[in-house]
């Protein structure tokens, strides 16, 4: 099969272009939001000028069969990622879309990354290193680079328009978005990231950690963007999994 040229940037005539972001063109649908994955190449906060043919195709299929996983748990913003089923405006872009693309309800996005760590690695190894804690939570000492940690913890940070994130404690979460709020994406996310983590380690692949995006969707909390992706995640093979090294990673970086 000859290799398509990279799907670098969108341009949807008669459709709003709501944000262009890193890797996702989002456009106005109605009363909703039309996200499709590019073939951009987004690595340590900068867009590279190449990209990955299909690459956009595996993150929405990623994402699509973990919303599927997850649904139990929790609510999630999608709507269809079948292009058959979207409004009109949308059709005549049906082959370009088909399989990079997911129509959502529009949420209120709410400020903070929540990441869980299942695993000391990253900026999370690097506070360690510095602290002893990360994110204002103490650990045990002598734990290795790569170690798993005793338990999964909810590192939130704050959302960065350009740079990188910065990791806050759980109290600063709360400032900025409510206790009561903190708190349930704590569990929230800790919760959904147990149950993934299971499912890939049947498999032969560990979840170090990952990225969720939560919005308000009706006065629901509610799962946005993608989820459990290379973009998002660390995800370590279990053969190779060696603690006190950084191991091999098939995250985007």
């Amino acid at each position: 099969m000859e290799m398509p040229e990279p799907l670098l940037e969108t341009h949807l005539e008669g459709l709003e272009l709501f944000n262009r972001g890193k890797v996702r063109d989002i456009y106005r649908v109605g009363p909703d939001l039309l996200i499709v994955a590019t073939d951009r190449i987004s690595a340590y906060d900068s867009v590279l000028g190449s990209g990955i043919p299909w690459k956009g195709k595996v993150l929405t299929r990623l994402t699509l069969f973990w919303l599927d996983y997850l649904r139990d748990l929790t609510p999630n913003h999608l709507l269809t990622a079948e292009v058959s089923e979207m409004r009109p405006e949308v059709a005549p872009y049906g082959e370009l879309l088909r399989g990079r693309a997911m129509l959502v309800r529009r949420a209120e996005v709410i400020p903070i990354e929540c990441v869980v760590r299942g695993y000391l690695a990253g900026s999370g190894w690097r506070e360690y290193m510095d602290s002893g804690s990360v994110c204002g939570v103490e650990l045990p000492e002598g734990l290795r680079e790569a170690g798993r940690l005793p338990q999964p913890m909810f590192t939130p940070a704050t959302k960065a328009q350009s740079g990188h994130d910065e990791n806050i404690t759980q109290e600063r979460a709360g400032e900025l978005v409510g206790k009561e709020v903190a708190e349930t994406l704590c569990s929230r996310s800790i919760a959904i990231y147990r149950a993934a983590a299971d499912y890939a380690a049947q498999r032969g692949v560990i979840i170090a950690d990952t990225k969720f995006e939560w919005g308000m969707c009706e006065g629901a909390l509610t799962l946005v963007d993608e989820v459990l992706t290379p973009d998002s995640s660390r995800f370590w093979p279990t053969d190779s999994y060696r603690p006190g090294r950084s191991p091999f990673s098939y995250d985007k970086q």
